[in-house]
């Protein structure tokens, strides 16, 4: 019986210090920084690169796309990465299978036709990048690395001036 109340009372102090672990480590995570990609709505991009015209980098995703989840968990977290969408563009992030209304290329279509009948997409992830006027310059349509991701965001920033004039 002795043996029973003592490993019972083990059993708790060991719980409670658990508990206490829990808490502090829920605590660390607050309080560390996420690296994380700020996505707009599509909408409010275009407005705002009405203001401050900057490049509209638009992330095609669909549901079903392992690739474009991978690039979610390990690219769009990369605090590069990060730091250069939220930056330097207006990021926005699109499912492809959408049926919500948007105005690509001056056509009212829904994000579904957009993907398919103006921006010509076939495979996911797909990037579109927008003038701030909301015309298309370059479309991408591959998964990317973060070192692969942040080439191609500085070689998107080198010819910005050119084409923020679109």
């Amino acid at each position: 019986m002795r043996k029973s109340v003592v490993a019972l009372c083990l059993l708790l102090v060991v719980q409670l210090f658990a508990v206490e672990n829990i808490g502090e480590m829920a605590k660390k995570r607050k309080t560390m920084p996420q690296h994380m990609v700020h996505w707009m709505k599509y909408e409010d991009a275009l407005a705002k690169a009405k203001e401050g015209p900057k490049l509209i980098f638009v992330d095609m995703y669909a549901d079903w796309c392992v690739p474009c989840r991978v690039m979610d968990q390990s690219v769009y977290t990369d605090p590069t990465v990060a730091s250069l969408l939220n930056n330097r563009f207006y990021p926005v992030k699109l499912d492809a299978e959408s049926q919500d209304s948007i105005v690509c290329d001056g056509k009212k279509n829904t994000v579904q036709r957009c993907y398919f009948d103006v921006w010509e997409l076939e495979a996911l992830p797909a990037f579109e990048l927008l003038a701030p006027k909301g015309m298309s310059i370059l479309t991408v349509t591959q998964s990317m690395t973060p070192q692969e991701m942040q080439y191609l965001l500085y070689e998107f920033l080198e010819k910005e001036k050119e084409w923020i004039a679109r």
